[in-house]
């Protein structure tokens, strides 16, 4: 006879500052509140719960922006979460401010690959074995270096390179705690979904790994994906929806005997208000919209950044920003660094800095013709057009144009205002700090290789301090219509 316990499980990722209720077609959708009453509604109902969240809490409003994370933990110490493993956002006020914010934290982060370099010492918890039930269930948190490029620029932080290198990690641990009963083991990823197949195939089943909840490529599943017998879930980002597994757990066998999951929608009819939680963020709310409601520009209409691969109307406007204030050729602004989906027709400073909340230094550095044929064939190899991708992919500033034959593999076309750019001809390009310093995982040139043709030199030392000024000068912009990126299918 079988020995069956019952658990459900709870999972978000990506909430990324989404503290508050958003109407959409006139209906309340999301925030934090609403979710949190979601969490206290099923605790209530159910007997064992679990919710974990997988990496990337903060960086994406400017509730967390003008108190560093410090608002952002006090509100999910209410939210209450198990367990939370940190995402590559965690790291964007400085490790050692993480590391603070962990001590603020009244629930566990944990992370099993990042350490210090001079001794080997993790900076988390790598596991958490939560007692419920009369289970023991083991949650593993796990980080690469190709999604945690910010460490590259702590000289004394080192993090698994690779998913062979993370599945070794997960290995250790399992392996240490085989002599204690552990009826349930999670790994709570921050690697984006493609990076999670990979582990999973892997995976020694000896290891016992019955589910991977995962995070970074923000991706929207209809069921889960089943890979070397392991579930494996996201829940989009945000707080607009929240992931549940209930779970029939076979104690005697240490696996999972049944389970059902869906994406529930965090709306009123699903979520009673945590009254609370609602208070503290209204709090923090009336604050930064007092400070940063101030009016900087208009456009003609609304304009869009939906996807992170392709050109947008927002990414010309923003390239173009550094562009002309800098004196450069061409910018090349990251659309990842762009973080909400909408802006005007009137931007406010909130607005600005919710679409890029990154306050960072500006690098020029030079490039030939060849070369930026090069990385604009690197940045359009072919994963950059799934929907899913998480590569980096950049919008280009005015004057700019590229045709790429898809089917070929090939710039057919580079050119700065209509003229054929020559090999040999030098370039003058603008790039965020971040995006600079992780030249090679981005565009496939190195900075050794770049710096040959001329210093990079820092142009700009707060970005978000130019962005105002330009924003500020100009009361009306209209976004250009001309196609900077042409792709031949």
């Amino acid at each position: 006879m079988k020995h069956l316990k019952k658990l459900t499980l709870l999972h978000s990722n990506d909430l990324h500052g989404d503290f508050m209720v958003e109407k959409v077609d006139n209906k309340l959708v999301g925030g934090v509140s609403m979710l949190s009453g979601y969490v206290n509604k099923v605790r209530r109902e159910e007997e064992n719960v679990v919710y974990a969240i997988a990496g990337d809490m903060f960086q994406g409003s400017l509730i967390d922006k003008e108190y560093k994370g410090v608002s952002t933990i006090e509100i999910m110490n209410l939210l209450a979460p198990d367990v939370v493993t940190i995402g590559n956002h965690e790291v964007d006020y400085g490790l050692a401010h993480l590391l603070f914010l962990e001590k603020c934290a009244n629930f566990p982060i944990i992370n099993a690959n990042m350490y210090l370099k001079t001794n080997g010492r993790r900076l988390f918890h790598s596991h958490r074995i939560l007692k419920i039930g009369g289970m023991q269930v083991l949650f593993i948190g796990i980080l690469t270096e190709e999604v945690l490029q910010k460490t590259k620029l702590e000289n004394l932080i080192g993090t698994l390179v690779d998913i062979k290198e993370a599945a070794d990690e997960v290995g250790r641990i399992c392996d240490a705690y085989q002599t204690e009963d552990i009826d349930f083991t999670v790994l709570l990823t921050h690697i984006g979904i493609e990076a999670d197949r990979k582990l999973a195939a892997i995976l020694d089943p000896r290891w016992g790994v019955d589910l991977i909840i995962g995070g970074h490529s923000h991706t929207l599943l209809e069921k889960p994906i089943e890979v070397n017998g392991i579930p494996i879930v996201q829940a989009a980002s945000g707080t607009d929806q929240i992931g549940r597994f209930d779970i029939m757990v076979d104690t005697d066998l240490n696996s999972i005997d049944s389970y059902t999951w869906q994406l529930i929608p965090i709306t009123p009819e699903n979520c009673p208000e945590d009254e609370v939680l609602k208070e503290v963020i209204e709090k923090y709310h009336n604050i930064t919209e007092t400070k940063y409601n101030r009016i900087l520009t208009r456009f003609p209409e609304r304009y869009t950044h939906p996807v992170r691969n392709r050109e947008t109307q927002v990414g010309k406007i923003f390239a173009d920003a550094f562009k002309i204030s800098l004196g450069l050729d061409i910018m090349l602004h990251a659309s990842g660094s762009l973080r909400s989906h909408f802006i005007g027709p009137v931007m406010t400073l909130k607005d600005l800095q919710e679409m890029e909340p990154f306050d960072e230094e500006v690098y020029r550095y030079m490039v030939t013709g060849k070369q930026l044929r090069r990385m604009m064939k690197y940045m359009l190899r072919e994963e950059a057009f799934d929907a899913d991708a998480h590569t980096e992919f950049y919008q280009f500033s005015e004057g700019m144009r590229v045709v790429y034959n898809r089917k070929k593999k090939k710039v057919v076309s580079l050119t700065m205002y209509g003229q054929e750019v020559g090999d040999e001809e030098i370039l003058r390009v603008g790039m965020h700090k971040f995006h600079f310093k992780n030249l090679q995982t981005g565009l496939g040139i190195s900075e050794a290789e770049v710096a040959r043709n001329g210093m990079p030199k820092v142009v700009a030392t707060r970005s978000l301090g130019l962005l105002e000024e330009y924003f500020t000068s100009r009361p009306f912009i209209t976004a250009s219509i001309e196609k900077r990126l042409v792709i031949e299918e």
